[in-house]
């Protein structure tokens, strides 16, 4: 009855796309023309291991315990909730190359070792179990700028990017930056204060993703004339593009629902790109409540 119910709610959302332009025709009729696709669920997520690699850093103080028994109860909260979903595949923040995860995720299983603070392990290696699926895929992707910069031939493009690059070092203090500084830390707080899935669900909220984006469209984007919008884009946007791609790659029947765990940085760029591909059917995280 609710995913009928769902179902009726998207065909309303396309007849009052032509209700509202009458004589014009909805895009999806030539673009999806009734066909099934493969299912994407995007899940943005915080570092629950707290690596501090990204321009933002979370003070210890603001960080949690992600093993303590509170938060372990709330994991298995935050996994039925995704559970919903009923991934056949699982696609995560990780190179192609996930034989150390898989190795981590049998020795999980055999009792031999514990599972890992990541939320690639506590969400990812429980939807494993519980769906009976045999590999997890690794769909991280370094930035044409990186192949670029390390490419055999790079003597030539090198001064290119180290001047392209050369401010863009996330140190930039303008009003609209500082502005993020303190959002960023209001954001760190809700972990502590929070119960985890109504964090997720308030992180992977429309507006919270956009203007998530919104940070790189400030500070370093405004160096130069072009050297900050094209340091996001042979960096940060590219890399997304490509984890897109691989995303892809790994689909290969439309009754595919592929579960993709990733920062929530990534998911910002994602959503916008799965919401114009017709190639998929995007399921937002909030979407899952209908269910």
């Amino acid at each position: 009855m609710k995913n009928l119910l769902l179902l009726i709610l998207i065909m309303l959302g396309g007849q009052n796309l032509i209700a509202q332009y009458p004589g014009f025709p909805d895009p999806d009729e030539f673009l999806v023309d009734g066909k099934k696709r493969p299912k994407v669920l995007l899940v943005g997520s915080f570092h629950f291991a707290y690596y501090n690699l990204d321009a933002h850093k979370v003070a210890k103080e603001d960080q949690i315990d992600i093993l303590s028994a509170q938060k372990q109860k709330e994991v298995e909260a935050l996994v039925a909730y995704i559970a919903k979903f009923k991934p056949t595949k699982i696609a995560v923040e990780s190179g192609s190359n996930t034989g150390y995860l898989m190795k981590k995720y049998a020795q999980w299983k055999e009792g031999t070792e514990a599972m890992g603070k990541s939320e690639t392990q506590q969400l990812g290696f429980r939807l494993m179990d519980q769906f009976g699926l045999d590999t997890i895929y690794g769909v991280d992707a370094r930035s044409v700028a990186n192949d670029l910069y390390y490419a055999e031939d790079s003597t030539v493009i090198r001064p290119y990017l180290d001047e392209i690059f050369e401010d863009y070092d996330y140190k930039n203090n303008d009003p609209v930056t500082k502005r993020y500084k303190k959002y960023r830390k209001a954001d760190d707080d809700l972990t502590l204060t929070h119960p985890l899935l109504d964090y997720f669900k308030y992180m992977n909220s429309d507006k919270v993703l956009n203007r998530g984006f919104g940070a790189y469209l400030n500070g370093d984007f405004t160096n130069g004339d072009y050297d900050g919008a094209d340091a996001l884009t042979l960096n940060w946007y590219n890399r997304n593009l490509r984890i897109l791609r691989n995303i892809q790659n790994i689909t290969t029947d439309p009754d595919d629902r592929i579960l993709v765990i990733f920062g929530a940085g990534h998911i910002e760029i994602l959503k916008h790109l799965f919401e114009c591909t017709p190639q998929y059917e995007l399921i937002k995280f909030l979407d899952l409540e209908k269910q």
